[in-house]
């Protein structure tokens, strides 16, 4: 008996049915895309999980950048008028114009820098480390001054416990001790006393880089 030829339907195609081996690896690109980038999308979870643990030191505290037991250390033997600004570090002394007067007289005889802040100020929190660091380097043989001006106590308190100061900072919320000393309204200004206690120079704005810092100290200061 004579097989028949099997006939292809006019408009219809032969069904082939697919092994499961073939139906787990040859998927469209489509679920292939899919499953690459949730593959992406599980790893990227995975990077920021491990950063968050890192800068918070594992265990949720934030991780500082500034050890202020550590500046108070490295700045014994200090002389005296020196070390009193030390003893006082982060801390918002009030006694306004009088107060920061007694205590700039009681610095004569050696450099003053006087760095006028505020909590909301974004370019003073960003040259703060630079404070803090030059604090300490130079904190043997120069006087750091903070003026927390036209701002409120309790954000400025906050502020210096987050990004602590190795010197006080006296409070000046109308901006008296300010004008006193010639520092213009924005913020933040840094100005510098010589070592007669005359003022040598108003810098307008915040510092960027620490040489800046460095190389004004040593141009007015010396």
């Amino acid at each position: 008996m004579r097989r028949r030829r099997l006939e292809r339907l006019p408009g219809k195609q032969p069904i082939f049915k697919q092994s499961p081996a073939a139906a787990t690896t040859d998927l469209p690109p489509y679920v292939q895309m899919r499953r690459f980038a949730a593959i992406l999308a599980t790893l990227a979870l995975a990077v920021v999980l491990v950063v968050g643990l890192t800068q918070a030191g594992g265990d949720g505290t934030p991780e500082r950048g500034f050890d202020l037991a550590k500046a108070k250390r490295d700045l014994a033997g200090a002389p005296a008028p020196l070390a009193s600004l030390h003893e006082q570090s982060a801390e918002l002394l009030p006694g306004g114009p009088r107060a920061f007067r007694k205590r700039l007289a009681s610095l004569k005889g050696y450099p003053v820098v006087v760095n006028k802040w505020a909590s909301w100020c974004s370019p003073c929190r960003t040259e703060f480390p630079i404070f803090q660091r030059q604090a300490v380097v130079q904190g043997k043989k120069v006087g750091f001054i903070g003026v927390n001006a036209g701002d409120s106590t309790d954000p400025a308190r906050r502020f210096l416990r987050a990004t602590p100061l190795p010197f006080p900072s006296y409070l000046d919320p109308d901006e008296d001790i300010a004008k006193k000393i010639k520092a213009p309204a924005n913020y933040p200004i840094t100005v510098f006393f010589d070592r007669r206690g005359k003022l040598a120079y108003v810098h307008q704005g915040g510092y960027r880089r620490e040489a800046d810092l460095v190389d004004d100290m040593q141009r007015y200061l010396s």
